[in-house]
């Protein structure tokens, strides 16, 4: 994605099934589930680098053991940062106890970060500010240790001053309004109310406050605590906890739009936000890692028995189609296959701008994450040219000479590696006129391979705002002095925000929203604005069931194709001398590709929850009424 968007958190969970002694005699070391951990986080760096954090609980350890261990970091490098964190505070601990380093029972009891149950999160902040205390895991104290919660999630909530609203009527008084704080709490009140049943029960048994205090661990119903806290939750998430004695679950929202994968053996519970990590870290097969189902949750008891247990109702499976697309790493077996399909599908939509011009066409992509689809572009155009190739030597098979015959089997696509980004270029100079001669500098491109009777085709992953297409790419590849320049996104036109988990909020930030009400204005069809906004305006404050998607109609006047014209034409600046076009993927076709993700809200306006419809509502009011801030 050219446009640089910051997008979905990664969460990382491991949960030893064997005593700390085991991995001391197999692995060599007891710190084998914080190694895990490092690996399985860094390998999802790419799902966030604004902050990083990891949490572990330590179990049956005395009184007055500290139990459990948290670090965070908001730093350049988070996750190398809160690892070096951790290696300074274990240096200081073995310092004079290097005689300890096969005596597991007492780095148990004197090392912070060594234990039996993991939490780890990399964020981005699509919501609030980066700073230290919106990093995750959000803790919950309490001295008593099955009321303690650590939450870390892959999440956004539509409804979090609703959330708000119900911790005050339950007599809390939160902090913040925060959807993390709020369903932390939320979380942590019906913990309570579950730890204070238990507790009146057993007294009623004659049990003692101490000895009850273990049988409530062993007891805790967290099935039913998450059907209670989640039953008004409205969004998508992956929703990750740890209870202080040593319970643990992670629960994926309704719509399964986030995802979450799990592994389990005889020795490990893990659970990670891409499936190919798990299977990288933990040297798996691809069938050993579960998807797991939206509504239900994995529940690991300290005891150590795991259950899958189903804790909201289902609704059609509408998984984020993005994450297929560009945010999740391409190393996943079907993603790689679905992005190659993309690139393969948009093909026909090339040829035809190119006029089936082939011999005159070079094809080549940016940014980096569009290289698998660019395969597909790739494969497919190799065999359009192999069936051209196989008419022509039939229909000739008794007059074409050998020569000839060489000449035609000689002819492939042109595919090159047209441009670098300089990784190392930042835009420090403050003045708008410098930052943007700067920014048309970012990508290096190669001299002397394209002409000026050569089309030049460009695929990206998505094109979201435009911005980084027409103040750098564009003009960059305008100096190689092509005569047009086909910008081709594997994606549908990005029309609607996005409300859960995606930084997508605005629709004025989009350029195909930008386009259309550019041609809506150019059509003297201004009056659809109007009304567009009093029809959101007058359901502003219904439930959200209620709320209609009257944005759908600043689009319908015009086709899809009309549409990628005007965006072509808004990227042109006065500067660029080649014909400019903008192709974008189908959604009949983004459907073909990922046929089991059909989270396409963004590109449609079909929201998954009714709170999406609330969001678009209030977004579109924002626009027109030229307020800046965020609709959710």
């Amino acid at each position: 994605m050219s446009d640089a968007i910051k997008h979905e958190c990664g969460i990382a969970m491991v949960r030893l099934k064997k005593p700390l002694e085991f991995y001391q005699k197999k692995y060599g070391t007891a710190f084998y589930g914080l190694n895990k951990m490092y690996l399985l986080m860094e390998k999802q760096h790419n799902r966030g680098q604004d902050g990083a954090g990891i949490a572990s609980i330590k179990f049956d350890v005395a009184p007055g053991t500290r139990y459990i261990s948290r670090v965070r970091s908001n730093a350049a490098q988070p996750i190398q940062d809160i690892f070096a964190q951790i290696n300074t505070r274990l240096e200081t601990a073995w310092d004079g106890n290097e005689d300890k380093k096969e005596d597991v029972a007492w780095q148990l009891n004197n090392l912070p970060y060594l234990g039996n149950l993991f939490l780890g999160h990399v964020r981005y902040g699509t919501f609030g500010n980066n700073s230290i205390e919106s990093v995750h895991p959000f803790l919950r104290q309490s001295n008593w240790m099955h009321r303690n919660l650590l939450v870390a999630g892959n999440f956004n909530m539509t409804n979090s001053s609703r959330l708000f609203d119900d911790l005050v009527e339950l007599g809390q008084h939160p902090k913040e309004m925060t959807d993390t704080v709020t369903v932390m709490e939320k979380i942590g009140h019906f913990i309570d109310d579950e730890v204070l049943d238990l507790y009146h029960e057993l007294k009623k048994e004659g049990y003692s406050k101490k000895d009850a205090s273990p049988i409530i661990g062993e007891r805790m119903d967290i099935a039913n605590i998450l059907q209670n806290s989640a039953k008004n939750w409205d969004g998508g998430y992956a929703m990750a906890g740890m209870l202080g004695h040593g319970d643990a679950f992670v629960l994926r929202d309704p719509a399964g739009i986030r995802p979450t994968f799990y592994y389990e053996d005889d020795e490990v519970v893990v659970v990670a936000s891409e499936r190919p990590v798990i299977q990288t870290v933990f040297n798996v097969a691809i069938e050993d890692v579960k998807e797991l189902e939206r509504g239900h949750a994995l529940i690991i008891k300290q005891s150590g028995k795991v259950t899958v247990d189903q804790i909201l109702e289902q609704l059609p499976k509408k998984s984020c189609s993005f994450e297929r697309i560009y945010f999740s790493r391409g190393s996943d077996a079907d993603i790689h296959k679905e992005r190659k399909k993309l690139g393969k599908l948009v093909f026909p939509h090339i040829l035809k701008k190119i006029d089936g011009d082939m011999k005159n066409t070079v094809f080549s992509y940016i940014p980096n994450t569009a290289e698998t689809s660019f395969y597909g572009m790739r494969e497919a155009a190799e065999d359009y040219l192999n069936s051209q190739k196989a008419e022509i030597l039939l229909a000739g098979k008794n007059t074409l000479s050998a020569d000839r015959v060489k000449e035609i089997l000689a002819q492939r696509p042109r595919i090159e590696k047209l441009a670098i980004k300089d990784a190392k270029l930042r835009t420090f100079i403050a003045d708008d006129k410098s930052r943007d001669d700067l920014v048309a500098h970012i990508y290096d491109v190669t001299y002397g391979i394209v002409k000026p009777t050569d089309n030049l085709v460009i695929i990206d992953d998505s094109i979201v705002r435009g911005t980084t297409l027409k103040m750098s790419i564009i003009k960059i590849l305008d100096r190689l002095s092509p005569k047009k320049i086909v910008i081709v996104s594997s994606a549908p036109q990005i029309r609607y925000p996005d409300c859960y988990g995606i930084d997508m909020a605005r629709l004025g930030d989009f350029i195909a929203f930008r386009a259309a009400i550019a041609l809506l204005k150019d059509h003297g069809k201004e009056g659809v604005i109007s009304e567009v906004y009093a029809k959101c305006k007058h359901q502003q404050g219904n439930e959200d069931t209620e709320i209609v998607n009257f944005v759908k109609e600043i689009y319908t006047p015009f086709t899809d194709t009309q549409i990628s014209d005007k965006i072509a034409a808004m990227l042109k600046t006065k500067d660029t001398k080649a014909d400019i076009h903008i192709i974008y993927q189908t959604v009949e076709d983004l459907h073909i590709a990922c046929p089991d993700h059909l989270g396409d809200w963004y590109f449609t306006g079909d929201y998954p929850t009714p709170g999406g419809m609330r969001v678009v509502n209030d977004s579109f009011i924002n626009f027109y009424e030229g307020n800046n801030k965020r609709a959710y």
